[in-house]
């Protein structure tokens, strides 16, 4: 991968610039930048709108009391982002089930059919592990992790990144004991893969219901929907890294080296043979053919870039993203380019389709990637402006109006990228006899669903806390400088300490001074002028 150059003439600056903070800060408990008390109202709201039909692990009056010890505070200008941040960690706690083997993450509230044990999908899970890893307590997430290696668990019952969803877990925690701990039976997973997904040609194969993304405009392409997908071979990729990265850690220098190689040669034939030259997109090569790609460009073809896959001269697929004729549209992005002319709307058949509506779990896929696209690349295609644009979009995207006229926070499974209907409900409501049917999930099935990021988006995106595995904090926000004139995102649990950071236009709104600042335990131990990337140490000496 080519990386900016010019970042590292503007690291060493920033560094050169930093501020450490007063000696005399206090050495007490940490006190919270941010009143909790001032948020409490979101989780009140959402409670009183709330049927709440199935409770699992943390019913809704208990809600607060999860939330208030366990959640990064935000604080920002766009109140729509903020209800949104703190609905959907309200909605994420729903999913926390607890049984007989530890804690899981559920992606359904309701039992349906085609999920394994105590109602877990392997589908989502690594968007659940991407997000639960900025909880407090870790060990929602270490469980979580732990639960898919144990028996009858199905890991590869639908694609799954699991050695990067854990080893992203664990550079938030600074806790590698999970990873090593599971690295044997990351390497059984990825063997299996090997086994029963990849082909003599190198690349791993899926079908599009299995990779979440069915009736897929490339799936179509032959009858069992079996294709070379960037998906499933960027998982791969990703996995590969991640067991290396472990495989390191513990001292397991072969396997590192080994899963390395492997790491190169799927990055290799991706770039070779699934990206399209005239298209300038990453696309599916159907299972029975040889050489011809899809003609369509789908949103998918972005997901490389979510594990940095991609050489810099790739980015150009990102020409695309924001074109009315491309992604963009006025509810999100769409699943299909909307030029192709089997892109489509549809409220008839298969109740879950890919070839045209926005989904928020390849959006989140999408706007992960373009922050790291946005962090390692040079590119000028897109920029700050277009992140907050998309983000905003997703935010507003996540309401409903209720039958009673009343507009409410709301995820659910695929939205109309024109109107911003929420298709699957608006069809399942009348599935059976003109109401909801328990063969299709049951009443309310997509209600507070769980198939995607937002939190993980606000914190490691906007605000731009970059986890990495040493004991060094990189920030880099993604707010285009003269957006915000402040935000804050305060209680962050990172590498054994306490993170807070704020930026303050004219320093009247938080009281304690210009610019960006990064507090850790209390201390102030980075300061810059401007919205700037930022790169200090956490053993700083206080």
């Amino acid at each position: 991968m080519k990386f900016k150059f010019p970042i590292f003439l503007a690291l060493f600056l920033t560094l050169v610039s930093i501020s450490i903070g007063d000696e005399q800060a206090s050495v007490d408990k940490f006190r919270p930048f941010l009143k909790a008390s001032s948020y409490k109202h979101y989780i009140d709201t959402f409670n009183a709108n709330d049927a709440e039909l199935y409770v699992q692990f943390i019913p809704n009056k208990d809600a607060w009391d999860f939330l208030e010890n366990n959640i990064p505070l935000l604080d920002c200008p766009d109140k729509t982002i903020e209800e949104i941040y703190y609905f959907r960690w309200w909605t994420f706690r729903k999913h926390i089930k607890e049984t007989p083997e530890g804690y899981v993450i559920t992606e359904f509230l309701p039992q349906v059919g085609w999920a394994g044990k105590y109602n877990t999908i392997s589908c989502a899970a690594g968007h659940h592990l991407y997000e639960g890893r900025w909880l407090a307590d870790h060990k929602y997430t270490s469980e979580y992790s732990k639960f898919w290696f144990k028996k009858d668990a199905s890991p590869r019952k639908y694609s799954f990144w699991a050695a990067d969803a854990i080893w992203a877990v664990v550079k938030v925690s600074g806790d590698y004991s999970l990873a090593k701990q599971l690295l044997p039976s990351l390497i059984t997973n990825y063997t299996a893969w090997e086994k029963y997904h990849r082909d003599t040609n190198g690349l791993f194969w899926q079908e599009d219901g299995r990779d979440g993304m069915e009736e897929s405009i490339s799936g179509d392409l032959q009858s069992k929907h079996l294709g070379y997908r960037a998906t499933i071979n960027s998982y791969m990729y990703g996995d590969a890294l991640a067991i290396a990265q472990i495989a390191g850690l513990a001292s397991e220098k072969k396997i590192a080296d080994l899963y390395r190689m492997k790491a190169a040669t799927i990055k290799k034939l991706t770039q070779d043979i699934l990206w399209d030259p005239k298209a300038h997109f990453f696309k599916v090569l159907p299972r029975s053919s040889s050489t011809t790609l899809s003609d369509a460009r789908e949103l998918h073809g972005y997901t490389p870039w979510y594990f940095n896959l991609p050489d810099t001269d790739k980015s150009i697929a990102w020409e695309q993203l924001m074109d009315p004729k491309g992604f963009y549209a006025p509810f999100g992005l769409t699943t299909a380019e909307q030029r192709h002319p089997k892109f489509s709307l549809s409220y008839e058949g298969h109740e879950c389709q890919w070839n045209g509506p926005t989904w928020p779990y390849a959006t989140s896929v999408t706007l992960t990637a373009l922050a790291n696209l946005l962090n390692n690349y040079d590119q000028t295609i897109v920029n700050k402006k277009d992140y907050l644009n998309l983000l905003t979009r997703y935010a507003e995207s996540q309401y409903l109006k209720r039958d009673d006229g009343k507009v409410t926070a709301w995820i659910d499974e695929n939205i109309n990228p024109i109107t911003g209907d929420w298709i699957s409900r608006t069809r399942l409501k009348k599935w059976k006899n003109g109401t909801w049917d328990p063969a299709a999930g049951g009443k309310e099935r997509g209600k507070d669903y769980n198939h995607s990021t937002f939190c993980d988006l606000i914190i490691s995106g906007l605000i731009g806390l970059r986890p990495r595995p040493d004991d060094v904090l990189d920030i880099n926000p993604l707010i285009p400088e003269g957006t915000w004139d402040h935000f804050c995102l305060d209680y962050i649990h990172y590498h054994g300490h306490l993170i807070t950071i704020f930026y303050d236009l004219n320093g009247q709104h938080y009281g304690k001074g210009t610019g960006l600042h990064i507090y850790s335990d209390n201390f102030e131990i980075a300061r810059t002028d401007k919205l700037s990337h930022i790169i200090v140490s956490l053993k700083t000496d206080h």
